[in-house]
């Protein structure tokens, strides 16, 4: 059979003669030069609203497992194999976003050029957006998805050598603390604590204490709180955390003496930082990107990208095009920073932990930056009343612990008894055909492997 009636029509190819991608219409049939899978229905993205994408972390590792395994099959040693989807527009953008991550991060291709390639089909992906209610205003493109992996992996943001998806997944669920880490060893996200640990809702919901001994064993030594008291800081500083209070509106933007505060805090931080608001999501993200937008030189959508990759749901409505306005004088603080660094390396005695206080003058947007008034002191305050209204961050994780529990109720269940009914049912008929169940057995291992 030639290579030719081995692929579909449209097949791009990944990696020479051996890894394809392609979007069909049907389930193609298999043949014995190709090996075909599909996760359209095994990898799905667990949507707040209106938000599809991209897939997360773990479900990049899952996908990157899987394919490695399949690869290195010596059943399939000689075959062609081929990642198709049959699914909508917004599975045909995740699927694609798992191919080209592959790619980087296995094949050592370059953003763009993967770009480029997946576009050759004549396919125009859909952009992701955010978790807001609303019209979207944001557009996130696989583009800014590969470029955002690319330069993690340059900054060691990730291995998957080393990457514990159970960890990753065990956290990420609401009963269990619902945090992840966005930059390893630096930063974590997580959805606030309460006064005392119970179920609100359906919600529960966690006391500062529930957090101390995983916070202990990764050395997170520094609390920020970004929305209203709904518990005593207190708690945390008696256990000897770092505790700071910067709150502004849920769903709103910071100011510039926020983000100024912000970034000081993270600078001279002695372990990493654990940030929160309510549902750990939009304000923690808007600023948690700040950081990275500066010490990395991050564009404001790769940085976007890589922080819902790591928590779904990150960055939300009007802070997108915030972040957009900062990139570029966060870009200069940055350049600023890390030249007083380097010039303390080389002979300056100047404190490296209070190296911030040189540039207090620099405004972080191109504008002039507002002087700390009145108007900002008033955000460090509770006069308002956040913590008894239902606001954004509540119904995001609340919406986030109701689909958890709708997912986790019957998926895994009814597919490992979907498994082994096939199984058994395959190992009997080829017990009767073949008067020994032997071979079967031994195929079967190896197809579980990929």
């Amino acid at each position: 059979m030639t290579d030719e009636l081995d692929l579909p029509p449209g097949a791009l190819e990944i990696s020479k003669d051996r890894f394809y991608f392609a979007i069909l219409c049907s389930k193609p049939k298999t043949t014995s030069g190709s090996h075909y899978f599909s996760i359209d229905d095994e990898l799905v993205y667990e949507n707040f609203y209106a938000d599809f994408g991209p897939l997360n972390l773990a479900m990049l590792y899952r996908y990157c497992m899987k394919l490695n395994k399949k690869i290195k099959s010596f059943l399939m040693t000689k075959k062609k194999i081929v990642h198709y989807t049959c699914g909508d527009d917004k599975k045909q953008a995740n699927a694609a976003f798992l191919v080209g991550s592959f790619a980087i991060i296995y094949l050592n291709k370059q953003p763009l050029e993967l770009y480029r390639l997946l576009q050759a089909g004549s396919t125009n992906y859909l952009p992701f957006r955010d978790a807001s209610f609303g019209t979207c205003s944001f557009h996130l493109t696989l583009l800014d998805c590969f470029n955002a992996l690319h330069k993690a992996l340059q900054y060691n943001f990730f291995d998957f050598k080393t990457f514990d998806v159970e960890e990753y997944q065990h956290y990420e669920r609401a009963e269990n603390g619902d945090f992840n880490w966005i930059v390893p060893e630096k930063f974590l996200a997580f959805s606030g604590p309460h006064q005392k640990s119970k179920i609100e809702s359906g919600y529960p919901h966690h006391a500062p204490e529930a957090y101390f001994p995983y916070f202990r064993k990764h050395n997170i030594t520094t609390i920020v709180r970004l929305n209203k008291k709904m518990y005593e800081a207190k708690r945390f500083t008696d256990a000897n955390f770092e505790h700071h209070d910067l709150f502004f509106v849920d769903g709103s933007t910071p100011s510039d003496a926020i983000v100024k505060k912000f970034l000081n805090i993270c600078e001279n931080a002695e372990g990493a930082i654990a940030v929160h608001c309510k549902a750990g999501l939009g304000r923690t993200g808007t600023l948690i990107g700040c950081y990275m937008m500066k010490h990395y030189r991050m564009t404001a959508a790769e940085t976007i990208a890589w922080i819902r990759i790591c928590r779904p749901g990150s960055v939300i409505g009007p802070q997108q095009q915030f972040m957009v306005d900062k990139q570029q004088g966060l870009w200069n603080e940055g350049d600023i920073y890390r030249k007083k660094l380097q010039e303390q390396e080389n002979g300056n005695r100047c404190a490296v932990t209070f190296i911030l206080s040189g540039v207090d003058d620099i405004s972080i947007n191109d504008d002039e930056s507002k002087t700390c008034g009145k108007e900002d002191l008033g955000l460090y305050s509770d006069d308002d009343n956040e913590s008894i209204h239902v606001t954004q961050g509540d119904k995001l994780r609340a919406l986030k612990c109701k689909r958890q529990t709708r997912v986790s109720g019957a998926a895994p269940l009814s597919l490992a008894l979907a498994m082994l009914l096939s199984s058994l049912c395959a190992i009997v008929t080829w017990w009767i055909v073949c008067g020994s169940p032997v071979p079967f057995v031994l195929y079967f291992l190896d197809y579980l492997r990929t």
